[in-house]
């Protein structure tokens, strides 16, 4: 997909990070745009923020995007308002719960709904009237660095996010098999100055059990030196300018960072030996 001038583009996340970015970058592209958010002062400012640019051609829509009849009402309020839609975001996303023992059941179920089962319920939902196009349209799955590598802190944004990666290349391949004009690809986030940490401003009030985080100067200064490199990361609007790029190479991976690729190749070398191998 290169040309994007009065085409349509949905934005989940849409109303902080880099969803907020990947937003003003449609509308830059001359896009018409449905922002979708669960958190509503947030879309409405970012609504606002747009139009005080000067772009009038967008719309918000208050969306859980973990619930598939919200994903479906999006769509058809996305038909409704422009016609039809070309370049679709599965974008919001957040973090919780900690190693797969002490992880809450709650944090497995909220991690697994907004990360995964939104991108399923938006692929299932969207993919039909995109090909229904008589033109090139593009699907930009946000995974992370935690989708390609192995560890981290959080089991449930791993998995979730190794899932996205899995189901945006599962989606990639039938597209190709099936000939299909929309083409896919997963984003996979190094650091990146968002506010991803602060996740629980959204937690569901029916998920409220929380998993305790053991704690320990070492634990703590891990995740102050954690905290800083998202706050020092790449900035939004630069990450949204290599995701159009990827969109109009029509690359599959749109990785962010050359540190993030060092991690890659070393958890494949680890793949064929068989073990991590401590450096």
């Amino acid at each position: 997909m290169k040309d994007f001038k009065n085409k349509v583009a949905v934005v989940t996340g849409a109303a902080s990070g880099i969803g907020y970015a990947l937003a003003q970058k449609c509308l830059s592209e001359g896009m018409q745009v449905v922002l979708a958010d669960v958190e509503q002062n947030a879309l409405e400012k970012a609504k606002s923020d747009f139009q005080s640019q000067g772009y009038n051609s967008l719309i918000s829509v208050l969306t859980n995007v973990s619930i598939r009849e919200e994903i479906e009402a999006l769509a058809a309020k996305t038909i409704d308002e422009f016609g039809g839609v070309h370049l679709l975001f599965n974008n919001a996303g957040v973090g919780a719960g900690s190693n797969p023992r002490d992880t809450t059941y709650d944090d497995w179920e909220w991690v697994i709904g907004v990360n995964l089962w939104s991108v399923v319920y938006g692929l299932k939902t969207f993919i039909p009237l995109m090909e229904a196009e008589d033109c090139e349209c593009h699907i930009v799955n946000t995974a992370s660095t935690a989708g390609i590598t192995y560890g981290g802190g959080s089991a449930p944004y791993a998995v979730t996010k190794h899932g996205v990666v899995a189901l945006t290349e599962a989606t990639y391949a039938d597209h190709q098999h099936r000939g299909s004009n929309v083409g896919t690809s997963v984003l996979c986030p190094h650091f990146t100055a968002t506010n991803i940490l602060d996740s629980d401003r959204n937690r569901p009030v029916n998920l409220p059990e929380k998993t305790e985080t053991p704690t320990s100067p070492e634990i703590d200064e891990f995740f102050k030196q954690f905290r800083q490199r998202i706050i020092d990361g790449l900035p939004p609007a630069d990450l949204a300018d290599m995701v159009f790029q990827g969109i109009r190479t029509k690359n599959l991976y749109i990785v962010t960072s050359d540190e993030a690729n060092e991690i890659v190749l070393e958890r494949a070398r680890n793949i064929v030996a068989g073990v991590i191998q401590q450096n």
